[in-house]
């Protein structure tokens, strides 16, 4: 496999964390949108060619994962946590 470009590696981040984005439960939310970020920025420090393609392929293969992960998961997703909507919050206020 050729060394990727500039553009297709902007790419595969941008549909990593739209992917991550797209799980209903908030903890797996959150936890793949900071995993993904990490991953790169650690990425970033060093990319040596050689070392491109290989964390291209293997990215490809995890937004592959995550996107059926995410699918599953809204289906049997459970219920909002408080965290995520305004109301549960003014209902705990409410409550004092």
């Amino acid at each position: 496999m050729s060394t990727p470009s500039k553009t297709s590696l902007l790419h595969l981040y941008g549909g990593l964390l739209r992917a991550s984005r797209s799980f209903s439960s908030y903890n797996f939310r959150t936890y793949f949108i900071s995993r993904t970020k990490r991953v790169w920025k650690e990425f970033q420090s060093n990319p040596s060619p050689e070392r491109v393609s290989d964390f291209y392929k293997a990215n490809l293969e995890e937004l592959d994962i995550l996107r059926r992960s995410a699918v599953v998961n809204s289906i049997y997703g459970g219920r909002k946590l408080v965290v995520e909507s305004n109301q549960g919050v003014k209902r705990l206020r409410s409550d004092n």
